[in-house]
């Protein structure tokens, strides 16, 4: 399989590197010509126009690193071609942009995955593993803490949730199996945190998911005191116990007793590229299409109006 990479920024130089390494680049877009240099003596065709590579060159996918304001136009480009498209997140900052770019995915059968790596690492995979085996019998309520310094120049206006908190919503879905009922947010700006005009650098968040399950979200990127990871420090309560994982070391805790999980056997170490390329082979949805994220878009979106208008909203699950 060969693939059209657009965008050769910071996160698309990642994807370069990735896709070349494997064997898989057919040829770059990018707009601003000065980021051609970042490709040494490499051999790969290098346009500045989208359509232009399209017509000239032959893929099987297209992997859409744009800027996020960008990303609905390329998708469909993509789409007109009939091209499977591999997307990093958000579809759209716009939730109903989002909805009909996954519409016309599905109606006409297109794959269209979002790049959801965070559902990919091993602790990640691990912790879902040890639910699913029952280890802390039922879960029952989530918590993560979620605090960095992270002011990096950005070509949009920072929003915590669109960043970084959609990765933490997608595993609260991911590790309860359940959807979103209700959500209350507060997304505020601290003091001493950077200025910028439309920021949002904190977030609070409390979400009811189906069966009862609940999730509170504290997060923070102008954080100066102790950094977690990226993936937040996470709390899992269960009828049986507790699940913890505190600065990369997974805890077990069952009546008293604590157990360090050490061994990661047993789990899909795939990362999102692989598990895109999987599908297509074998012609299934992928774990992060564009149909289930939008799910998760769709907590990021009433909790914004959750915080915007003061009240608790309902999340209605996209029926796609």
């Amino acid at each position: 399989m060969k693939a059209i990479l657009v965008g050769l920024g910071s996160a698309g130089f990642s994807w370069y590197k990735r896709l070349r390494d494997q064997g898989l680049l057919a040829a770059v877009v990018e707009v601003d010509e000065a980021m051609k240099e970042k490709m040494q003596n490499d051999p790969f065709p290098f346009y500045t126009s989208l359509e232009e590579a399209l017509q000239k060159e032959q893929a099987d996918f297209l992997v859409n690193v744009t800027s996020p304001m960008v990303h609905t136009v390329v998708n469909h480009a993509a789409f007109d071609r009939k091209l499977a498209v591999l997307c990093e997140k958000p579809i759209s900052f716009d939730y109903e942009e989002s909805i009909e770019v996954v519409t016309r995915a599905e109606q006409e059968k297109l794959p269209f995955m979002i790049a959801e790596n965070y559902r990919r690492m091993p602790h990640i995979r691990k912790m879902k593993q040890l639910l699913d085996e029952g280890v802390i019998g039922s879960l029952s309520s989530m918590d993560v803490q979620f605090y960095r310094y992270h002011n990096v120049q950005r070509r949009y206006t920072v929003s915590i949730l669109d960043d970084i908190g959609v990765h933490h919503f997608d595993l609260f879905r991911y590790f309860s199996g359940r959807e979103g009922k209700t959500v209350q947010a507060k997304l505020y700006n601290p003091i001493n945190a950077w200025e910028q005009d439309g920021a949002i650098i904190n977030a609070y968040a409390f979400l009811e998911m189906d069966n009862g399950i609940t999730a509170s979200y504290n997060a923070s990127i102008s954080a100066r005191g102790t950094e977690t990871p990226w993936s937040g420090n996470w709390r899992l309560e269960g009828t049986e116990g507790a699940i913890e994982y505190v600065d990369k070391e997974i805890r077990v805790i069952r009546d008293g007793e604590v157990q360090r999980i050490e061994d990661y056997s047993g789990i899909d170490l795939t990362d999102t590229l692989a598990e895109f390329l999987v599908s297509l082979r074998e012609g299934r949805e992928s774990e992060t299409s564009g149909r289930d994220y939008l799910k998760t878009q769709a907590l990021v979106h009433y909790a914004k109006l959750a915080s915007e208008f003061g009240k608790t909203y309902a999340i209605p699950v996209p029926t796609i």
